[in-house]
């Protein structure tokens, strides 16, 4: 049996829900953060049923880069979970025949176990724990598992009432600003990084961080700098093509993912668009505010094939931006970071 003190971290999890409120997205987070911290769990996930894969779309400690992961859903533990809508354990991946043994060597699990996710009688994901070791997890690490997963289905109940497609989009949108959220634009990339391979073309990524966000907050306080988030996210549609991925990675962070067919010459262009549009002042109420964006470029496969290799070059790239913004204090007619 779980033990009192446990119990008491369930118990913890549930008020911290409660303060959430509606961000699902957030909610995940916390839940895959909390199951991952009672069970010492190496890993913990949330992975939504999405057509014939299954969406890493909440992860927690060694699980942390594989947010956005899509697996098939096809001959694998976490899809005959859902089948049978019960719990279910592997002690050894090794030796399961029920589990997909290139995606276990893939994630870097031994066992795992995982709980069907029901929202409004329907099995829409499941919640996962795993380790490197085999027979990781004992009994009372499953009736844990099982009770974070009815934790979940009530803040998904109180979360939306609506259907799977409305779970789906309040899942991988960002509350504030109506954009991809970060497990969405992992997804996205890993997709068109793949398509790019295939079709041996580029992909130009970039990294964006707004300016002045925190002397804002302190200054005038948090709605107002709520205000300027959405401003800029905006002013971010506004600018950009469609096919565009727009994300709102958190803070002060934005993402895009520009259409293949866009060369280096044109995301450059687009780049000084994008600073042009978003440099300009923002009036709020009686306020007219300076706010703007540092830029970091990077393309696949040129500046790296692998995700956090191209993200880290155009968040370096983005950062330099920054600091040559400060020093020459300009907010205007700037040059897009391109140089790390």
């Amino acid at each position: 049996m779980p033990t009192q003190e446990q119990l008491l971290s369930v118990i913890h999890t549930q008020t911290e829900i409660i303060k959430l409120g509606h961000d699902l997205n957030a909610v995940m987070t916390l839940i895959a953060d909390k199951i991952q911290q009672i069970t010492g769990a190496q890993g913990a996930v949330v992975e939504l049923d999405e057509g014939e894969d299954m969406v890493y779309r909440a992860v927690s400690g060694g699980a942390a880069h594989l947010l956005g992961l899509r697996l098939a859903r096809e001959n694998s533990l976490s899809g005959l979970c859902i089948a049978e809508n019960r719990i279910l354990y592997c002690e050894d991946c090794e030796n399961d025949p029920r589990v997909d043994r290139q995606a276990c060597h893939r994630v870097g699990l031994r066992s795992m176990a995982v709980v069907p996710l029901i929202h409004a009688h329907e099995v829409v994901g499941v919640l996962k724990i795993y380790s490197d070791q085999v027979a990781a997890f004992k009994l009372r690490d499953l009736k844990l598992l099982s009770l974070m997963s009815e934790t979940f289905a009530a803040a998904m109940y109180h979360a939306t009432k609506f259907d799977a497609q409305v779970l789906y989009k309040m899942a991988t949108q960002d509350s504030l600003t109506g954009l991809a959220n970060r497990a969405l634009f992992l997804d996205c990339l890993r997709q068109r990084m793949s398509l790019a391979e295939r079709q041996q073309q580029s992909l130009n990524v970039c990294m964006l961080d707004m300016d002045r966000l925190k002397s804002i907050n302190d200054q005038y306080g948090h709605r107002v700098g709520d205000a300027a988030l959405k401003e800029i996210a905006t002013r971010l549609k506004a600018t950009l093509d469609d096919e565009v991925v727009i994300a709102r990675l958190g803070g002060d962070e934005f993402a895009l993912i520009l259409d293949m067919n866009t060369d280096r010459n044109q995301a450059l262009l687009t780049m000084q668009d994008i600073s042009q549009a978003c440099d300009a002042v923002f009036n709020f109420e009686e306020m007219s505010l300076q706010i703007g964006l540092s830029i970091g470029l990077s393309v696949y496969p040129e500046d790296g094939v692998e995700i956090e290799t191209l993200l880290e070059c155009a968040d370096l790239r983005m950062y330099a931006q920054k600091h040559q913004r400060k020093q020459q204090g300009i907010n205007k007619n700037h040059q897009v970071g391109l140089q790390a």
